[in-house]
């Protein structure tokens, strides 16, 4: 299994590994992107099916990217030869193409064409052709796709004109590791503050004119070396993750102007914390949190002004809030998230086997509103 340290693929991954412990599947970890933290290495020590690769190449989604990808994939032929892969679950697309020995399996979290028309509301420029290029060819060369969202799944055929048979499996996270504490009034927000689709910039705007403080937790350092900066909110930048979970139990609302999220790890963390949740009007966390969230257009600075005061100005209305977005988030369960990897993972061996495969449903059965 492919992931990388810097976004929410690393913790995807270490979740679905852990809930695929008790099936007894054990997974090579060959990491990408940048160096596993301190904390992120004993996320993997903690995890007795789990043995880690670790490199440094770069991610498909970099600036100038190819040799490290092109690198990445003969290393990436070496651990499968050398651990005896029976299957490929990538996290990314353009190794695909590998002349793999075992069925691949594509997890689709993200592409760089549906974040610039999400992001930049225009086409993707031609400096990411060589992108499009790769990616669609490692869509159509996968034995199986899955996306955490049919919103994400739907971009994949906007963007690429492949795959429409691309199956949804929602992404999940363990409950008992999150609690509703006694909830302080603050505003909470996290995520990777560089990144545009994130918006959480747009939080900095409007704190002056929000009754409570805002709070994010989150890295303002781009891999480009950039930095940004925020005036006033309080930006706590990169915390541990038992830190976050205090920090989402102790919060109030928990708000993420997102223009772009193919799924919304942050989200389910907070809804599983009791948070109520004010998020940005985009179909995939309509889909993930219909009738358990307030939802405002992303850039809208009056809404979200509006929408904040209002819950702060309505303590009834906030906790209910709170309380459905954890009843919703409880639904999406690692039990369930793993019972359907298997079954896809079972759907791939069959068919490289050559063996009649059960057709897989396009999307798995729904949670329950």
């Amino acid at each position: 299994m492919t992931a990388d340290p810097i976004g929410g693929v690393w913790t995807y991954a270490l979740e679905l590994a852990r809930a695929l412990e008790s099936h007894g599947i054990q997974i090579a970890l060959a990491s990408m992107g940048a160096r596993v933290t301190r904390e992120q290495y004993q996320q993997v020590l903690a995890r007795k099916n789990v043995r880690l690769f670790e490199s440094t190449y770069r991610l498909e989604w970099m600036d100038d990217p190819w040799d490290d990808v092109d690198r990445a994939g003969d290393w990436l032929l070496q651990i499968a030869e050398r651990t005896r892969a029976d299957l490929i679950h990538l996290n990314d697309y353009s190794h695909a193409v590998l002349p793999w020995s075992a069925p691949v399996l594509v997890a689709a979290h993200s592409c760089v064409l549906s974040w610039w028309r999400a992001v930049k509301n225009e086409e993707a420029p031609g400096k990411y052709d060589e992108y499009r290029a790769r990616v669609a060819a490692g869509l159509t060369a996968a034995d199986l796709l899955v996306a955490p969202s049919i919103a994400m799944r739907d971009t994949l055929v906007a963007n690429y004109n492949r795959r429409a048979d691309c199956i949804v499996i929602r992404n999940a996270r363990d409950s008992r590791a999150f609690s509703c504490g006694e909830k302080s009034s603050v505003v909470f927000s996290c995520g990777r503050v560089w990144d545009e689709a994130k918006n959480l910039r747009l939080l900095d705007k409007i704190a002056p004119h929000i009754a409570w403080s805002i709070a994010v937790a989150g890295d303002c350092h781009h891999p480009n070396g950039s930095t940004i900066a925020l005036h006033n909110i309080c930006c706590i930048g990169q915390i541990p993750q038992r830190e976050l979970v205090q920090q989402l139990s102790r919060a109030a609302i928990f708000v993420l102007p997102a223009r772009y999220e193919p799924f919304g790890l942050s989200a389910l963390e907070a809804g599983l914390s009791g948070c109520a949740l004010v998020l940005g009007d985009i179909p995939s966390l309509r889909e993930i949190w219909h009738g358990s969230a307030i939802f405002v257009p992303p850039d809208h600075t009056s809404g979200f002004i509006n929408a904040l005061n209002g819950l702060i100005e309505n303590p009834r209305r906030r906790e209910d809030f709170g309380r459905r977005a954890r009843a919703r988030a409880i639904a999406f369960s690692t039990h369930k998230m793993a019972n359907e990897y298997v079954g896809a993972y079972t759907a791939c061996l069959r068919v490289e086997s050559d063996a009649p495969a059960a057709r897989l449903p396009l999307v798995f059965e729904e949670v329950a509103a």
